[in-house]
């Protein structure tokens, strides 16, 4: 049985991307299962294992709120901001890390390699740590 195959239009869910949201429509005959809104205005559709329709995500990302336990994710903030440069010469290295919307730091670059372009493209350099041991 796949964990949202009882999910229901109105429950409290997080995502390790987004943060918090809320299932808004749950599809029946559909490959995904629900449709789910964030408290940063995010619409992601989801399939019944979790996994996001969007990126190259192969697991899943999403739980109900009561489920996660986040006391062993790294929330800290940025203590130093980084120059574009350094960035680049991390990221190529393979020792960056960002900071999704939710708040998570993860150095998973492939999952979220559209959002770090878009990132460095807006300059928001205080997004990106060098990879933390």
């Amino acid at each position: 049985m796949a964990y949202f195959s009882n999910a229901k239009k109105g429950e409290k869910v997080y995502g390790l991307v987004f943060g918090a949201g809320e299932i808004t429509e749950v599809f029946k005959d559909s490959y995904y299962k629900m449709m789910v809104t964030f408290k940063n205005g995010y619409e992601v559709p989801y399939d019944e294992d979790g996994v996001p329709g969007w990126g190259r995500f192969k697991e899943q990302t999403l739980f109900y709120k009561d489920d996660i336990d986040l006391t062993e994710v790294d929330f800290t903030p940025v203590t130093k901001v980084l120059s574009p440069k350094k960035i680049i010469k991390l990221r190529e290295k393979n020792k960056l890390e960002i900071r999704l919307p939710s708040g998570i730091w993860t150095d998973k670059i492939k999952s979220v390699n559209d959002y770090m372009e878009e990132m460095l493209e807006l300059e928001n350099y205080h997004l990106f740590r060098k990879k933390q041991k």
